[in-house]
Protein backbone atom coordinates (compact mmCIF):
# COMPACT_ATOMS: atom_id res chain seq x y z
CA UNK A 1 0.00 0.00 0.00
CA UNK A 2 2.93 2.34 0.44
CA UNK A 3 4.44 1.34 -2.18
CA UNK A 4 1.37 1.99 -4.23
CA UNK A 5 1.50 5.94 -2.70
CA UNK A 6 5.21 5.77 -3.55
CA UNK A 7 4.39 5.31 -6.91
CA UNK A 8 1.66 7.72 -7.69
CA UNK A 9 4.07 10.14 -5.75
CA UNK A 10 6.71 9.02 -8.06
CA UNK A 11 4.55 9.54 -11.28
CA UNK A 12 3.15 12.64 -10.35
CA UNK A 13 6.73 14.42 -9.40
CA UNK A 14 7.33 13.58 -13.19
CA UNK A 15 4.78 15.47 -14.30
CA UNK A 16 5.34 18.11 -11.84
CA UNK A 17 9.14 18.33 -10.34
CA UNK A 18 7.52 20.90 -7.31
CA UNK A 19 4.86 18.89 -6.11
CA UNK A 20 7.10 16.20 -5.12
CA UNK A 21 9.29 18.80 -3.32
CA UNK A 22 6.29 20.39 -1.49
CA UNK A 23 5.24 17.23 -0.55
CA UNK A 24 8.50 16.46 0.99
CA UNK A 25 8.22 19.60 2.61
CA UNK A 26 4.82 18.79 4.33
CA UNK A 27 5.84 15.87 5.89
CA UNK A 28 9.45 17.50 7.53
CA UNK A 29 7.02 19.89 9.07
CA UNK A 30 4.41 17.03 10.48
CA UNK A 31 7.69 15.80 12.11
CA UNK A 32 9.36 19.08 13.41
CA UNK A 33 5.85 19.83 14.61
CA UNK A 34 5.36 16.20 16.34
CA UNK A 35 8.72 16.20 17.40
CA UNK A 36 8.33 19.62 19.64
CA UNK A 37 4.58 18.49 20.29
CA UNK A 38 5.45 14.82 21.48
CA UNK A 39 8.88 14.12 22.12
CA UNK A 40 10.58 17.08 23.44
CA UNK A 41 8.44 18.02 26.39
CA UNK A 42 8.52 13.93 27.14
CA UNK A 43 12.56 14.51 26.93
CA UNK A 44 12.14 17.55 29.70
CA UNK A 45 9.98 15.85 31.96
CA UNK A 46 12.20 12.66 32.19
CA UNK A 47 15.19 14.75 33.08
CA UNK A 48 13.47 16.74 35.67
CA UNK A 49 12.04 13.72 37.53
CA UNK A 50 16.04 11.93 36.93
CA UNK A 51 16.72 15.62 38.94
CA UNK A 52 14.57 15.16 41.41
CA UNK A 53 15.47 11.93 41.99
CA UNK A 54 19.16 12.51 42.36
CA UNK A 55 18.47 14.99 44.48
CA UNK A 56 16.55 13.02 47.44
CA UNK A 57 17.95 13.88 50.84
CA UNK A 58 17.18 12.05 54.42
CA UNK A 59 14.22 14.04 55.77
CA UNK A 60 12.56 14.47 52.71
CA UNK A 61 8.52 13.63 52.20
CA UNK A 62 8.31 11.49 49.64
CA UNK A 63 5.61 9.90 47.51
CA UNK A 64 6.00 6.89 45.71
CA UNK A 65 4.27 5.81 42.58
CA UNK A 66 1.86 3.12 44.43
CA UNK A 67 0.76 6.57 46.56
CA UNK A 68 2.99 5.31 49.63
CA UNK A 69 3.31 8.48 51.28
CA UNK A 70 6.62 8.60 53.93
CA UNK A 71 10.01 10.31 55.25
CA UNK A 72 13.00 9.19 53.67
CA UNK A 73 15.56 7.58 56.71
CA UNK A 74 18.42 6.39 54.39
CA UNK A 75 19.74 7.00 50.87
CA UNK A 76 21.89 4.12 49.33
CA UNK A 77 23.94 4.97 46.62
CA UNK A 78 24.97 1.65 45.72
CA UNK A 79 22.06 0.49 44.77
CA UNK A 80 20.38 3.57 43.85
CA UNK A 81 17.76 2.51 46.90
CA UNK A 82 15.46 4.48 49.54
CA UNK A 83 14.20 3.80 53.03
CA UNK A 84 11.36 5.25 53.72
CA UNK A 85 9.46 5.05 56.92
CA UNK A 86 5.82 5.84 57.17
CA UNK A 87 3.11 5.45 59.59
CA UNK A 88 2.45 5.70 62.85
CA UNK A 89 4.39 2.62 64.09
CA UNK A 90 7.08 3.57 62.10
CA UNK A 91 6.98 0.93 58.72
CA UNK A 92 10.54 1.16 56.91
CA UNK A 93 10.17 0.08 53.77
CA UNK A 94 13.29 0.09 50.80
CA UNK A 95 12.38 1.58 47.21
CA UNK A 96 14.02 1.95 44.15
CA UNK A 97 14.75 5.44 43.42
CA UNK A 98 13.11 5.41 40.03
CA UNK A 99 9.74 4.77 42.45
CA UNK A 100 9.57 8.33 43.81
CA UNK A 101 6.92 10.15 42.44
CA UNK A 102 7.31 13.57 44.02
CA UNK A 103 9.08 15.03 47.05
CA UNK A 104 6.72 16.84 49.44
CA UNK A 105 8.86 18.62 51.45
CA UNK A 106 7.90 22.46 51.25
CA UNK A 107 11.60 23.58 51.19
CA UNK A 108 12.12 21.47 48.17
CA UNK A 109 8.60 22.91 46.20
CA UNK A 110 8.39 25.87 44.15
CA UNK A 111 7.10 28.74 45.45
CA UNK A 112 3.92 29.57 43.82
CA UNK A 113 2.55 31.91 46.12
CA UNK A 114 6.04 34.51 45.37
CA UNK A 115 5.01 33.97 41.67
CA UNK A 116 1.00 34.63 41.84
CA UNK A 117 2.49 37.97 44.13
CA UNK A 118 4.64 39.20 41.61
CA UNK A 119 2.00 38.58 38.75
CA UNK A 120 -0.74 40.84 41.05
CA UNK A 121 1.85 43.72 41.49
CA UNK A 122 3.12 43.87 37.60
CA UNK A 123 -1.15 43.89 37.22
CA UNK A 124 -1.44 47.00 39.91
CA UNK A 125 1.62 48.47 38.16
CA UNK A 126 -0.23 48.18 35.05
CA UNK A 127 -3.60 49.93 36.18
CA UNK A 128 -1.46 52.39 38.04
CA UNK A 129 0.10 53.40 34.43
CA UNK A 130 -2.90 53.65 32.99
CA UNK A 131 -4.82 55.73 35.30
CA UNK A 132 -1.92 58.31 35.55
Amino acid sequence: MFFDILDTAVASAEANPWQMAMMLGIWAVVLVVAYFLFIRPQRVKQKQEEELRNNIEIGDDVTTIGGIVGRIIAVRDDDETVVIETGSDKTRMRFKKWAISSVDTPSKQPKKDEAKKSDKDDKKDKTKKNEE
